[in-house]
Formats: structure tokens, sequence, C-alpha cells
């Protein structure tokens, strides 16, 4: 058993496919057939700059490692732009190599396709992890049960981890300027074997600032290193790499705070860090005739544990969640042979754990008890049931996920399983019990900071569908501000008299009465009118229906685009988001056409109406002075209301919007400026101004 580690540095004079005379790289790494690693895509590059870092557990040396490279084409089948041999069994051990690849087309091996850059450290590995590896692998005898059991033990050693290594970002200080500004836009990425984070982007500085906390599991006794590069952000191109530094933790000591400065090597300026690193949370998997919470004596010391009286010790220990995960029924057949070799993974924000494997079963019982601390108490408990395959990445059979609040303790219960994208039923249910016991004050105080974030995942892809779900969800919540503010028209246009009475009767004592007091209660008013309902029966919460019906279509239409996708074109995908993004479009500039407005105002691009705006600034500068704010809503309320009875056939306006109509926006100045002539046109500039 070996560990294979592999720097992707860069690639070389890379073969053009696209149109533009450039490629979008990435790289696949295979190894007996099984890929085993893919890179970021560097878009519009021929000399594309990685830097990306993976360890391979390798059991033989015969197989070599194939190296294979493509351009990313958008809907489109990638391209092939070369592939070459790594050969193990010529690699020394324990010393990192600088390896250079050629690429080739087995096809046409005379073109010559760029190369790859790679360092390279191949390191013999024994005991735990062979055990390990085999594990995850999944490639073990599947004939006893004995076997099977001794295995499962061996991977429930595998997945737990050890400690926690908490990472605050402090701030960076002295960095290299990378842009044309001589600033530069750094954000942060960390790594830890295959838990990474990605930090914010602070724009503009050298010096910046992050203030962020990240939590890694810590899986080896002996500590790891994590791998840590800054970035400049870029938009519209690729990031500039502006450095690296590697935390060495097994030189660190356990329960304590250390203020790392690193400096940043292949670059300029200092990283400030705090780690801690803690003591191992308590997780664990057992069968389901060992679990702690059926033994009373243990169940009352974790009752104690998150007493009231113990609100204040240990805030991040908000509580602890048991998952029983006993079996599934009617599960999809994933295999040629009509059965699938299912197995379950639980995850709880970035803790996750999973079972043992049943094979060639459609119906499996695990009967394996997972135990997690929660962090977070409005954490989504994620239950995803896969098929195992030898030789490639497991398939997706179902998935569910379980608010913890939403949670009956104690009760087994039959779960529905879900498509991925948790829209829609697919085949199959899945038997759980679960019991939540949490800290009440410890989880209203936590839920007062910044939620945990996830692992980096994979960049979104752009979707129809996506696009479509969200410009809906966006229009919905802007329509009911519209028929909100059309109510409360109706009240002024006096479309219902009764109505417009009790309006202007209501509006008048609360103004009148007003105090500050009176703005939480009105926020009160509305939760405890709708809690009365759900009370009684009557729940008003239709949006739900709304999206479920939205995702139900929205899965419909995946559903179709799977099995046209073949079909469909790139151009037919840009047609068939078309409409959508007409319509954010429209949305986008209307909103910036309006807040450009509102800088003009002030900046005298119309002196006319800057002076306007002088004037009537003034006059209620004057009039809020020597008249009490109390009295001039209740004028203002009373025109609004009257105004109306006053004038049937009045047209409603608003004073300011139709203020702001008048003031350019910063494309209609352009759109207005006036060009200056050029009294000696030279020929050349009147034949570009003049291609006809």
């Amino acid at each position: 058993m070996y560990q294979l580690d592999i720097i992707l540095k860069k690639g070389n004079n890379l073969a053009i496919r696209d149109r533009t005379g450039t490629s979008d790289p990435y790289v696949k790494f295979k190894i007996a057939g099984k890929e085993v690693f893919r890179s970021k895509t560097i878009h519009k590059n021929l000399n594309p700059v990685w830097e990306e870092r993976v360890s391979l557990l390798v059991e033989t040396l015969r197989d070599p490692l194939y190296v294979k490279v493509f351009d990313y084409d958008f809907g489109l089948q990638d391209d092939f732009m070369g592939s070459a041999y790594l050969y193990m069994e010529s690699l020394e051990h324990l010393r990192t190599l600088d390896v250079t690849l050629d690429l080739k087309d087995p096809q046409y091996p005379e073109h010559n396709l760029g190369s790859l850059e790679l360092a390279v450290t191949l390191s013999p590995k024994e005991g735990d992890l062979r055990d390990a590896t085999m594990l995850l692998r999944r490639n073990w005898k599947r004939s006893s049960k004995y076997q099977s059991m001794r295995l499962s033990d061996v991977h429930r050693k595998a997945q737990l981890w050890r400690g926690i290594v908490s990472i605050s970002l402090i701030e960076g200080r002295g960095f290299q300027p990378m842009d044309a500004n001589g600033l530069s836009d750094p954000y942060v990425k960390f790594r830890m074997g295959h838990q990474k984070y990605k930090s914010k982007t602070i724009p503009k500085t050298l010096n910046p600032q992050w203030r962020e906390q990240f939590d890694f599991h810590l899986y080896e006794e002996q500590g790891g290193y994590v791998d840590i590069t800054v970035w400049d952000k870029d938009v519209g191109k690729k990031d500039d790499f502006m450095g690296r530094c590697t935390i060495d933790l097994s030189l660190l000591s356990k329960e304590h705070t250390h203020k790392l400065d690193m400096p940043l090597e292949e670059g300029e300026g200092v990283l400030v860090l705090l780690v801690t690193l803690t003591a191992s949370a308590a997780v664990s998997i057992s069968d389901l005739s060992v679990n702690m919470l059926d033994d009373p004596h243990e169940r009352h010391q974790i009752m104690q544990r998150y007493s009231l009286w113990r609100s204040l010790h240990n805030l991040k220990d908000v509580g602890v969640v048991q998952v029983k995960v006993i079996k599934a029924e009617g599960l999809m057949a994933a295999d040629v042979t009509g059965k699938s070799d299912p197995f379950c993974v639980v995850e709880l924000s970035n803790d996750r754990l999973q079972t043992h494997t049943v094979y060639k079963n459609l119906n499996p019982e695990w009967n394996k008890v997972f135990t997690f601390n929660v962090k977070d108490i409005h954490s989504v408990l994620e239950v995803t049931v896969y098929d195992e395959d030898r030789d490639r990445s497991a398939d997706f059979l179902g998935k569910v996920a379980i608010p913890l609040l939403n949670i009956q303790n104690g009760e087994r219960k039959a779960y529905a399983l879900k498509s991925k994208e948790l829209t829609g039923p697919t085949k199959g249910v899945i038997f759980l019990e679960i019991d939540v016991i949490f800290n009440a004050v410890k989880a209203g105080l936590r839920t007062l900071i910044p939620i945990e974030q996830k692992y980096i995942e994979e960049e979104p892809k752009v979707s129809k569908q996506l696009l479509l779900r969200n410009f809906n969800r966006v229009r919905r919540c802007i329509m009911f501000l519209i028929n909100t503010g059309c109510y409360i028209n109706s009240c002024f246009e006096w479309d219902s008299p009764q109505r417009s009475i009790c309006a202007f009767v209501l509006f008048v004592i609360v103004v009148w009465n007003f105090e500050l007091y009176m703005i939480p209660l009105a926020l009160l008013l509305p939760l405890a009118w709708n809690y009365i309902l759900i009370a009684s029966g009557k729940d008003t919460r239709q949006d739900v229906v709304t999206m479920e019906d939205l995702l139900e279509d929205e899965d419909e239409d995946f559903d179709k685009d799977d099995k046209d996708s073949e079909r469909k074109g790139f151009m037919n995908k840009l047609y068939a988001i078309q409409d959508v993004c007409i319509s954010v479009q429209n949305a986008l500039d209307e909103v910036a056409s309006y807040g450009e407005r509102i800088k003009n105002s002030f900046n005298w691009t119309v002196p006319f109406l800057s002076w306007l705006a002088i004037v009537a600034l003034g006059m209620a500068t004057i009039i809020i002075y020597f008249i009490p704010l109390r009295y001039i809503v209740l004028a203002w309320g009373v025109n609004k209301f009257t105004k109306k009875l006053r004038d049937p056939y009045t047209i409603d306006n608003n004073e300011l919007l139709d203020f702001l109509s008048r003031v350019p926006s910063d494309v209609q100045v352009v759109q207005y400026r006036e060009l200056k002539l050029d009294p000696n046109p030279s020929p050349n500039k009147r034949k570009k101004n003049n291609p006809g």
C-alpha cells in the first residue's frame, strides 16, 4: 500500500480547441480505469496554472497513473487535448520529484500537444491505512457475514475523526498588488485532505481584514497539514495566484490557541491566523443493540449536560442528535442484475458518517446508530442512500432532508426518498428513529452568530430551470409587495367605503398616539395572528404548496431536458433561457436606473432638478423644524385619504418617483452627451466613423 502525493502545477503550450484560439483545460487522473481526481477548469488559457494537491492511496505500482487533459465546452462534449502516463514503478520512495509529462494523442502521435508539470511523492503505507483504504475503495470479498462485520469495524475506525482543527482567519498584511490600481482583491483557500474552505473576497486592499472561522476534522493522531493559498479575484479572467503557506499541525499543542504569522511563499505579505486543536466531538457509530440514549443512566447524564442550569457552559456545544438507521424498502435497482448494493450516508452540516454496504439487496437492513454533536439547532440532517460500484463513483438512490427542529423524539418513521434536488419523489422508503436533546438558551444564542460554512462544493452550472425558478421566486416576493401596496392604495381610492373609513380612523388613532414601542408590537401582531390560525387548524402557509407545484414542474422539465440533452445543441439552450434572461435584464436595468438617478440628483447632472431638490429639501427642513412630525404625518394621511373624495377623477401619483423619473440614468447621460466635433478629421477616422 502506497500514498501518492501529487501537485498539479501548470500546463505549457496546450492545444487550441476553441474558435477564439484558446482552450478551457482541465485534467483527469485515472488508475486502473477508475477516475480518482479531476482538477478545476482554467478558462481561456493555453498555459494554465492549477497548483492543486491530491493524495491518492495506491494498492499496486503496476498500474500507471493515466493523465488526460480536456477542453471544457458548455452544453457540448468536451474536446480531448492529450494524455500521458506516469509509471509509478520508476518513482523513488519518500522523495519529491518534479515531472514533466508530454501530452500526446494516440491517434496522431506526431502532434505536439504541450506538456504538464507535476511534483510527485511516493510513500509506502502499512497497517490501519491499508484496511481503511481497502474499505474506502470498497474492494473486499463479499462472501461471509463475518467478513462484512469485520470490515464494518475497520470502516467505523476509518471515518471517525479524532479532533477538531479550528482556524480563525484574522487578517493579511503587506500583500503584493496584482491589479492596475496598485491594489488587490484577495481571498484565501484552505485545504486539509478532502476538506476545503474558501474565504470571502475583500476588495481593493493590500491589508485585508477577514475575521472568519473554519473547522476541519482531524483524522490522524499525529496531526496533518493544512495547505493555504491566497488569490486575487479577477472578474472575467483567471484569478491571480498571490502566495501559499502550510500549517504543520503536528507542531502545535492541543487544547491551546496558537497565533500564527504565516509568511507567504511565492508571494509577498503575511497571513495572521488563530489555530486551535481540540479533542474529538461526541461522534460515534454503533450497532442498534448498543446506544447511549437507550441506557437510562447515560440518557440522564446527557439531559443534565444540556439542562438550563448549564446554559452558559461551552456555548458551542448546543446539543446531541442520535440517528438510528434501521432499514430501507423498495429501493431502485441500479445494477444490471436487477439489484443494488446500498449503503447509507448520514450528514449534519460538515459531519459525515456512513453505514456498511448490504450487497445485492433492494430491502437492506443496516441497524446502525449514529451520534453527532449539534452546533446549530437550525441544521438539517441529510440521509442519502447510494449504490456502491467497484469501478466508478457510487450511484444515487435517494435522499431525505430533515430539519432538527422538525424531529419528533423516539418516533420510528418511514421517510419517502426524494430526488437529488429534493424536489420530487424517487423509489423507496427509509426507516429512521431520531432523538435530539439540546439546550434552548445555547440554541438561541447560537442563532445570532454566523452560520457554519459548508465545504467548498463544485462550481454551479448554468441551468435554465434554476434560473427560471429563482426568477419566479423573486417575482413572487415582488408581487406580494405590489399587492400589499395596491391594497393600501385601495383604501386611499375608496374602492370599499367601509374599509377606507376603518383604515382612516385607525390611521388617525395610531399616528396621534404613536410611541416607539408600537413598532415591535406591530410586528408581534402578525406572528400571534398566524399562530392562532395554525393552532386552530387553518394553516395559511400557501406559499409552500405553490413552491411544491413549481418544483414538480421543474422536475418534469429536468426529466425532459435529460431525454433531449443529446439532441439539443448549444444554441438551442441559449434560446431556451432567452425569455428569462430578458426579464432579469429588464429588472436589473430598472433597479440600476433608480440607483443612478438618486446619485445624479445630488451631483448636478441636471442643474434645474438639483435646484428644485434644494428648494424642496429646504422647505422640508423648515417645516419639520417648526412642526412636530406627528402633525405632518397626520396631515399627509388626511390628504391621501380625502384626495379621492375631493376630486374623484384625480390621477394618483408618487411625487418622489415622479421626480426621479425626470433624472437621467448614467446610460442616458452618455446617450444625451454631445460629441465634440474634430475640425480636421483624418481620412482614417472618417473611414472608421463611416464604414459605408
